[in-house]
């Protein structure tokens, strides 16, 4: 069988497209592994986020080192306090607490292949290089997602056949907050029967009882009353729940397929409720979505672009170094294990 051949036209888009990444990164070749220029890297970046709209409401942050402590966006406990000057010397308090867990970022592949076919049948449009772009970034953004809800370790190989939703590709934020806040995380209300059940003769009488015992219990007290933008993260499943209609019914279907947040109409203990891809099932996440980062280290983003002709396609190696962060462990509360009972 004949390998496939690119139009003519085709070669001289893609042929245009290497020169062009190979300038504004003052490569040489994109055949060869090269640095991506400091700003090209922030311009992907941005990208990216913007691909995105979860990621546009989370925080994206460049970092010098591989690791250190978290950056604590935000001031995250209360600084007023009172001291007699006659018998005592005031003491300044850091807004900032810094927590022991910091962040480590671990250098992460995102490769891609695009066949011959569907790069000819692009090269008709006059933006081909946007599209080529768009759909790597439009990738890249999803596989963040991904491994921020379901990230269990980094392993020096990844399976994604064993680990389909990216488990072992980085730690994510869910599993950040177990290791470092056990106790906001709440899996079990009887010991030992690993369920929290939502019903009459459940746990707790309905969600809203669950969600306000658990906000009331577990976010610290001095960001229960503040201005922080909290919403309460649930996954596909809990969403069946009828009286949850999306906000964003009435967008046009493209749109709604570019939203991979979904707002609903309904709340559950007071607080907007909203729907994540990728989040896992029989689970609610309680944080303002400012409190989620992903660090990126500045210098480290790499890419290579070659030609495999014996597989009829372009391929397209990038990588750089990550971290998913959760800013301050009292601004949220982990609830899994939820079931719902008659």
């Amino acid at each position: 069988m004949n390998n496939y051949v690119m139009r003519p036209d085709t070669l001289e888009k893609v042929a245009a497209y290497k020169a062009e990444i190979c300038r504004i990164n003052g490569a040489k070749s994109t055949a060869q592994a090269f640095s991506v220029a400091p700003s090209v890297a922030q311009s992907i970046e941005t990208r990216v986020q913007e691909s995105s709209e979860f990621l546009s409401l989370i925080n994206v942050v460049e970092v010098d080192q591989e690791s250190g402590e978290k950056l604590m966006i935000g001031v995250n406990h209360p600084i007023a306090y009172r001291i007699p000057t006659t018998s005592g010397t005031r003491n300044p308090i850091d807004p900032i607490t810094l927590d022991a867990s910091g962040y480590l970022c671990r250098k992460t592949d995102f490769d891609t292949q695009i066949t011959y076919r569907t790069l000819d049948q692009w090269a008709k449009f006059p933006d081909f290089q946007k599209r080529v772009r768009d759909a790597i970034l439009k990738r890249v953004g999803l596989d963040r997602i991904m491994i921020g809800w379901n990230g269990q370790s980094a392993a020096d190989t990844t399976n994604r056949a064993t680990n389909p939703l990216l488990q072992d590709v980085n730690i994510g934020w869910l599993k950040k907050l177990r290791d470092a806040a056990p106790e906001r995380v709440i899996s079990q209300i009887v010991p030992g029967s690993n369920k929290v059940l939502v019903g009459m003769t459940g746990d707790y009488a309905d969600i809203d009882a669950l969600v306000l015992d658990v906000f009331n219990n577990i976010i610290d007290p001095w960001h229960r009353e503040s201005p922080l933008a909290f919403v309460a993260i649930m996954g596909s499943d809990l969403n069946a729940d009828s009286r949850f209609p999306m906000l964003n019914s009435t967008m046009p279907p493209s749109e709604m397929m570019a939203a991979d947040i979904i707002r609903t109409s309904g709340k559950v203990g007071g607080l907007p409720v909203v729907h994540v891809p990728f989040f896992p099932a029989k689970s609610l996440f309680i944080t303002p979505l400012s409190n989620l980062s992903i660090y990126w280290q500045r210098g480290t983003r790499r890419r290579r672009i070659v030609e495999n002709p014996a597989r009829d396609r372009i391929e397209d190696y990038q990588s750089v170094s990550e971290a998913y962060v959760v800013e301050d462990h009292g601004q949220c509360a982990l609830i899994e294990n939820i079931q719902f009972v008659s």
